[in-house]
């Protein structure tokens, strides 16, 4: 019987050892002096995937309102720039595929476009997170995460580029759409 008990003991002790050492490996190591800032509205939940351009900002004012305008507009910014590098990354390839002959011209066009849809999409964002602090010295800080949907924005360069007469005829959209897919698994990746 004390055999038994003896062997339960040790496997006991030897499965809580196994658990306490996994959980100890799972753990960000502290190294003294520095302490965890955690920000809220940011992270891997609010970073671009193949399917939504993300973007999140802080904004802090003695206002209210104010704060809350700061971050939206600073995450907007970034938004639209990242829209704009991507979708100039998918301009170059998918024009480079297409090897057409007025290559330039075609680019030219496809950046105008571009800067017109990001305007124009944009108003299509949707909050993912929006937390609001009020400071220690009296300050208001928003933190803020915004998307927005990459089917939504290819759709909407479809819709331009099809009532650009020139562009229309060298323009594939599944081609495109291809090439803008492939930019955002990319982006999803990192």
């Amino acid at each position: 019987m004390k055999k038994l008990t003896y062997s339960t003991f040790v496997l006991l002790s030897a499965a809580a050892l196994f658990i306490v050492s996994c959980k100890s490996k799972e753990k960000t190591p502290v190294v003294k002096g520095e302490t965890e800032v955690v920000v809220p509205c940011s992270g891997p939940d609010y970073f671009t995937t193949a399917k939504y351009f993300r973007a999140n900002s802080i904004g802090e004012s003695q206002d209210q309102q104010t704060s809350k305008k700061k971050a939206l507009t600073n995450a907007r910014n970034e938004l639209a720039q990242a829209i704009q590098t991507t979708v100039k990354t998918v301009t170059d390839n998918y024009v480079n595929s297409r090897e057409m002959n007025n290559k330039e011209e075609v680019e030219e066009r496809f950046e105008s476009l571009n800067r017109e849809v990001v305007d124009q999409t944009i108003s299509g964002i949707r909050t993912l997170c929006e937390k609001l602090m009020r400071t220690e010295n009296g300050t208001y800080k928003t933190y803020v995460a915004i998307e927005l949907s990459a089917d939504e924005l290819v759709a909407k360069y479809n819709e331009r580029l099809q009532k650009d007469e020139r562009l229309k005829i060298d323009y594939d959209y599944e081609k495109f759409k291809e090439t803008f897919e492939k930019e955002m698994e990319k982006m999803g990746k990192n």
